[in-house]
Formats: structure tokens, sequence, C-alpha cells
């Protein structure tokens, strides 16, 4: 069903080449992450911190929805991924209006880097800042198959036409696609957040502090309204 989750531990070197960000993992083109089984990765850690530092850089959590709601949804998920995409299309847009928008629930988003694309990809959505980035993430789900066809030059240049599309120019998008610290520091906290939870495809879902595969609508409502009950 999901897709295998790169260990970022091998997306170690970071170099800018031809205006966008090219990733070499050592050795080989990947490593599946290790992960208890569903029944064991319900002790996954849950961050409540608006950011994390590493090496010198913030990353801001991002998030939507009332940080006191009673339920708080962590995806984690990646915009190279079809699983998520249909997630973020069929059942986010649902969640969103039945639980979110009415303050009963809290939704996170965690990147995880699959490939390189995945990774520019939330730089572009990175770039143009809080009031931004879920914006770009939903064009991203929805456009795979039109921005992740053809070369690296091609993913870049379609990046930057979704960038543009919510009012970003060329000069901040070339910064942001180059931007080697920003990179590095997803990544690292990437790694360290998938493997507190013992993630091991995309998407996976922590309901406060509890882990859940992949699953539909249906499955998510039977889950949030029996934890909103024993809150109320």
């Amino acid at each position: 069903m999901n897709r295998t989750v790169l260990t970022a531990g091998l997306l170690a070197v970071i170099v800018a080449a031809s205006g966008y960000i090219w990733l070499d993992r050592f050795g080989s083109e990947s490593q599946p992450m290790l992960a208890a089984s569903a029944q064991e990765a319900g002790t996954g850690t849950e961050t409540e911190a608006d950011a994390e530092d590493a090496g010198g850089v913030e990353v801001i959590e991002m998030a939507i929805g009332d940080p006191d709601a009673p339920v708080t949804i962590i995806e984690y998920g990646s915009v190279t991924c079809s699983y998520c995409g249909r997630f973020h299309e069929e059942v986010l847009p649902q969640l969103e209006e039945n639980y979110i928008d009415t303050g009963q629930v809290r939704f996170v988003f965690r990147e995880v880097y699959q490939h390189r694309y995945g990774l520019w990809g939330g730089l572009v959505a990175r770039c143009g800042g809080e009031m931004r980035y879920f914006g770009v993430i939903d064009r991203l789900m929805e456009t795979q198959s039109d921005w992740l066809a053809g070369e690296p030059a091609d993913v870049a240049d379609s990046l930057r036409r979704i960038g543009r599309s919510v009012g970003l120019n060329d000069e901040q998008l070339n910064a942001c696609l180059t931007d080697t610290a920003m990179a590095e520091a997803m990544i690292a906290i990437s790694e360290e957040q998938t493997t507190a939870a013992n993630v091991r495809g995309t998407p996976s879902f922590v309901i406060n502090g509890e882990f859940y595969e992949n699953m539909g609508y249906d499955a998510f409502v039977d889950v949030i309204d029996e934890l909103l009950a024993e809150e109320g």
C-alpha cells in the first residue's frame, strides 16, 4: 500500500547546481526505514513545539486549526506520494470542514522526503511562509502527475511555476531552492521525527499519540469521535 520511506541519514550531501538542489546518497539509492508494527508504533512521540532548530536553522512546524483543539492529527506525508495526494484531495477537505474548521481538531503536516523532488517541493512550500504553505502543499498534491514529469530541470521549472502562482518571484524561489542550510535542517528534523514515530510508509498518522497507517475518512471519524467523547 504505502510507499517506502527513505531514511534521511542517507541524504547527506546537498549541493546547489543549475538553480536547484541535488541530493546524493552515499553508496545506495535508498534504505528502508525500520519500524515497529502498527500496534507497537503507538509509542510514537508528538512534538507540540511551534518550531525546531537544526544546525542553527529554524524549521517551523506547519499546522492548521485551533492550537488548543482536543484532538491533534499529525500526518507524515510526502508531496511525491500518490497515496498522500489522494488523502489531501479526498479526506483532508472533509476533515477540515467537519472537524478542523470547527475547532475540534488541529492538523499538523510533517514532510517525509522519499527523494530529492519531495525536498524541492518542501523548499518551495516553505518559501511562501506560513500563510502560503498549505496552499502550495495542496497544489503539489493535486498536480503530482504534472510537476513530477520530466528531467530534474523540468521539475525545478514546474516548481517555480507553482511558486509564482502564489505570488513568489524568481529571485525568492531561486534563493529558496538553493538554500542548503534550510534543506539540511529539514532533512535532519524529518529524520528525527519519522524515527521517533516509527514511520515506515506514507501517509502515516499520529492521533493524540497513537499511530495509524493510511485510512479513509470514515475510519478517521471513528477515531476522532471516540476521542472527543472521552474529552466530553
